[in-house]
């Protein structure tokens, strides 16, 4: 996973800095601007198609509020444990959901991307390879994909097991067989089991929030459920870097509060150099660099959309010697992993 240049620079969503994310103008921009790979989040239609969204709620990112024939649709469900009212996905089919155009959902933060509002329809899991492969002919780089599955226990309750489509629509398009350019990620362990248990092969990421458990584990074991903080423990990592065969993971992704320490000398955890210590893999996200999303010790003066000393927050991040980096900016991750170099 470090063929490319170290870290590797992933298009969160795309460039989702400058461009609605999860649509196709924020995944080619990406690319054009240097990403290495890019990430889609994966949710299902009522009809088992996968598309690109941050959630199964699609209120916050597309114009669906505004459509009154959809307006009975609006409702409220528990997922993940968590009451959530919108409108859902899975109440969708293809076909339907193609008609909506998709909005920034930090239009607030971001008027430029938000410029572009309703102007790109919403994308399928498809469609995203097809675009990879093409560009692929196009640049001696090798181009990937961060493929993250979302919510996987609250589909497979509702039928819409994402192993099984996930499995069925890469081997659509060739990429069952892709380690080089495949690294699927989710905060459900059991369900990147699954999904080698289907046959596709590719590194397999654990993500990891700063606090909480994965629901899975909690959905199974309850309030005995080993936390997120358990996990990257010293016992904690060294369980995931020893799991065997369908279990096996070959990392981790972690929020990026969880790399850095103020009270360090060099600002960091030693997150990093326990987990290459046994063997694996550490991504992080999200490198921003506006004031609203900086760590304390990197905002300015300025308000919550403003820059603020985001070239040292992110130096910072990478020489902890993190094996790869989210950024809603990939030029201005590339540009401090370059000066780097």
């Amino acid at each position: 996973m470090r063929a490319h240049g170290s870290p590797l620079v992933i298009g969160h969503r795309g460039a989702s800095g400058y461009r609605p994310e999860h649509t196709r103008q924020a995944y080619e921009l990406a690319f054009q601007l240097g990403a290495d790979f890019v990430e889609p989040d994966i949710v299902a239609t009522k009809d088992g198609v996968l598309v690109l969204r941050h959630e199964n709620e699609i209120s916050g990112t597309t114009d669906v509020a505004n459509r009154p024939e959809f307006a009975a649709r609006r409702t409220t469900k528990e997922v993940d444990g968590v009451p959530v009212t919108g409108w859902f996905t899975e109440d969708f089919t293809w076909a339907e959901l193609s008609t909506l155009r998709c909005r920034e959902r930090l239009g607030g933060l971001r008027q430029a991307s938000a410029s572009f509002d309703g102007q790109y329809p919403i994308m399928r899991l498809t469609h995203l390879f097809d675009l990879v492969d093409s560009l692929a002919e196009t640049t001696d780089r090798e181009l990937g994909v961060v493929a993250e599955i979302k919510h996987a226990s609250y589909f497979e309750s509702i039928g819409l097991p994402l192993d099984e489509l996930f499995a069925d629509e890469l081997q659509q398009v060739g990429w069952q067989s892709e380690p080089s350019r495949l690294i699927i990620e989710s905060f459900e362990k059991t369900v990147l089991r699954k999904v080698r248990e289907r046959g596709i092969r590719g590194n397999r990421i654990y993500l990891i929030e700063a606090g909480g458990a994965a629901f899975d584990l909690v959905a199974r074991d309850g309030a005995d459920a080993a936390s997120y903080a358990d996990e990257i423990g010293e016992l904690g990592l060294y369980g995931l870097a020893t799991r065997q065969g369908l279990d096996a993971i070959e990392g981790i992704s972690v929020d990026k509060s969880l790399l850095l320490d103020a009270g360090s000398e060099s600002g960091t955890s030693d997150l990093v150099d326990r987990a290459h210590t046994v063997g694996l893999a550490v991504f992080t996200w999200t490198l921003r660099p506006e004031n609203r999303f900086l760590s304390a010790p990197f905002r300015t003066e300025g308000g919550k959309a403003d820059f603020g000393h985001w070239q040292h927050e992110f130096r910072t991040i990478m020489a902890s010697g993190v094996d790869g980096v989210f950024a809603d900016h990939p030029d201005l991750a590339l540009v401090v992993r370059d000066a780097a170099a």
